[in-house]
Parts: structure tokens; C-alpha cells; sequence
């Protein structure tokens, strides 16, 4: 089995493009060679309210396990629970070039809005690609699931860990961009051109895992669709009416094409979508509760995973300083 890393950030409350295109894909992944890491470190690249930011990390963290990580089999820990992160990312700042920073599309879109937003762009949005690579270097990983977005800050690490690799000798392991194509984009319902984000101001577009299920059905009940009555998977010609299917077919196990079958109007098939949803959503609610009910075994539960982690990452890193030039500390 090979060696695989996810992270999410804890911001804002995890959507259903996070369950469908991520969360699903951590639980058909897991195995001993699975680490999974809530990466709060990342969130800070924007201010964060300190309360809200620990609540949003343990509640990320309940529902990884409640959508089915078993902690027993994979690692699961925060990120700033292992100090190798950030020690490795300066290793990773100063093998990376500048001109490939900058030339990040994310950057250069959330710095636009940074800047207009706040008048300031945070330094930490400029080199989080490097921290980035340090998560994923820090494990030996050789695969990380991605959706589109991220796939070029993969590519990335693996150009960060080649040259290293070149410059000091064997090093790294150079992982590789995993894309899953079921379920790994889904739209805004009511802006089916821009994908389903937690981060978006988009109350009515955007559906929370832990939602109540009454509001889940009645968001996708009101989805924009368009003003055609033919029910086929067209993204480009009927984003609206695609993004249904491919949420039908994400949550029944079907393709987009394959769930489209049988409709010739669009109530039902928003109906349907909206049951198969509630159907997903109802059980990791429950099993959340639980959890939820008892945080000090949440806590614990994190506790191993971090030390569990920080072995590997210490051996890492270690290999790395060595590499580089820099005189071992003491243990």
C-alpha cells in the first residue's frame, strides 16, 4: 500500500464538497500507510479569532473520525502538534525560488483578495507552498489525493524535493498528485459555476456536513438549474443541473451520467438529490454527536496521532538537517 498524506484546514465549517471530494476519499484510503493531519497551521495565513480557531480544529477533527478514520489503522493528528512542520518548511523556503512562489495561482488570486480586503498581503499566504511541501515530505508520502486546485502545489513539492534530492543527495521521497474524479468538484447551488467552498460567503449555495437536514433539503430543492426541462450531464451547458448529478451520483455511487437515467424534469431529480444527501449526512450526524459528547477522548485521540507522526517526522527531519549541513541538537 503506498504511503499517503491529506491534510484540511480547520476554517469555517466543512461542506459537502469536502465530504464528497476529500473526507470519502480518507476513509476508502486508509491503512497503516495513511496520515491524515488537521492543518491548522495553514488557517493562520488569515486572521483567525483564537476561540473559534481551536473550535474549529477539534470539531474538524471529531468529524474526520465520525465520517469513519479509524485511528487505530491511520494516523490523524493537528499539525502544529508536530514542531517538524515548521522546521522542515524553512529548509523547504530556502530550496524554493521565489519566481515559483509568486507564480502560484492561489496566491495570486487570495492575494488580490487579501489586498483588497485588508490592504495587506500575509507573508505566510506567500510561502505556504513551502509548508505544504514540508506536510507532505516530512512522511515519505508517495501519493496525495488532491482535487484540481491543489494539484500545482504538488507539483511543487515534488520540483522542491528533486532538487534538494540533487543538491544534498538522496533525501526525499518525490510523491505523486492522485486526482479522483468522483465527486471531486462540487458547485455552489446557487452559483454553479464556482466551486462549494467553506471559505465563501454563499449561506444558500453552500451545504455544512453537520447541517440540519431539513435546511439541506430545502438549499437543494432551491438550486439553480436552468430554464431547459432536458435532465443530462452537461457542465458547460447546464452547470446547475450537472452539479445535481454529479451529487446524485457521488452519493449513490453512480456516475453523473448513470444518475441521470430516468428523469425528464427536475423536481424529482432535486428531491432524489436531496434524500441521497440527507441519507449520507444523517448517519456521520449521529456518530459526530457521539463524539462530540466526549472530547477528552477526541483530545487523546489526537495526542497518539502526534506521536505517533512526530516519530516519522523526527527521522526526517533529521536526515534532512544532516543533509543540508546543519550540526545535530541535542535529543
Amino acid at each position: 500500500m503506498a504511503r499517503v498524506f491529506s491534510g484540511m484546514k480547520p476554517t469555517g465549517d466543512a461542506t459537502l464538497g469536502s465530504l464528497l471530494g476529500a473526507l470519502r476519499n480518507w476513509v476508502a484510503d486508509q491503512g497503516p500507510e495513511a496520515v491524515y493531519c488537521v492543518v491548522d497551521l495553514h488557517a493562520l495565513t488569515v486572521p483567525q479569532d483564537p476561540d473559534e480557531l481551536r473550535r474549529q480544529t477539534l470539531e474538524l477533527a471529531t468529524l474526520v473520525l465520525a465520517v469513519g478514520i479509524d485511528p487505530s489503522v491511520s494516523t490523524l493528528f493537528v499539525q502544529s502538534h508536530v514542531p517538524e512542520h515548521t522546521s522542515l518548511a524553512w529548509l523547504m523556503e530556502c530550496t524554493a525560488a521565489y519566481g515559483e512562489l509568486s507564480r502560484m495561482t492561489q496566491f495570486k488570486d487570495k492575494a488580490a483578495g487579501q489586498e483588497s480586503a485588508r490592504g495587506f498581503v500575509s507573508g505566510g499566504l506567500f510561502t505556504y507552498p513551502a509548508l505544504m511541501a514540508a506536510d507532505i515530505l516530512l512522511y515519505d508520502t508517495q501519493e496525495v489525493p488532491v482535487g484540481d486546485d491543489q494539484r500545482q502545489h504538488v507539483e511543487l513539492t515534488r520540483d522542491l524535493a528533486e532538487r534538494f534530492n540533487s543538491r544534498h543527495g538522496a533525501t526525499f521521497t518525490v510523491p505523486t498528485a492522485v486526482v479522483r474524479a468522483a465527486g471531486a468538484r462540487v458547485m455552489d447551488l446557487q452559483d454553479p459555476t464556482r466551486k462549494m467552498s467553506k471559505s465563501e460567503e454563499s449561506p444558500g449555495g453552500t451545504i455544512g456536513v453537520l447541517e440540519d437536514l431539513a435546511s439541506v433539503r430545502r438549499k437543494i430543492t432551491r438550486a439553480v438549474t436552468d430554464s431547459e426541462a432536458e435532465v443530462r450531464f452537461d457542465p458547460v451547458a447546464k452547470p446547475g443541473v450537472s452539479n445535481l448529478l454529479s451529487i446524485l451520483g457521488a452519493c449513490t455511487d453512480r456516475t453523473p451520467e448513470g444518475a441521470a437515467a430516468g428523469y425528464s424534469q427536475y423536481g424529482p431529480l432535486k428531491r432524489d438529490t436531496a434524500e441521497a444527501v440527507a441519507a449520507v449526512l444523517e448517519p456521520i450526524q449521529a456518530r459526530y454527536r457521539d463524539l462530540a459528547a466526549d472530547p477528552g477522548e477526541v483530545q487523546r485521540i489526537l495526542s497518539v496521532g502526534a506521536q505517533r507522526a512526530g516519530t516519522v517526522a523526527a527521522a526526517t527531519l533529521a536526515r534532512a538537517q544532516r543533509a543540508i549541513g546543519l550540526v545535530p541538537g541535542p535529543r
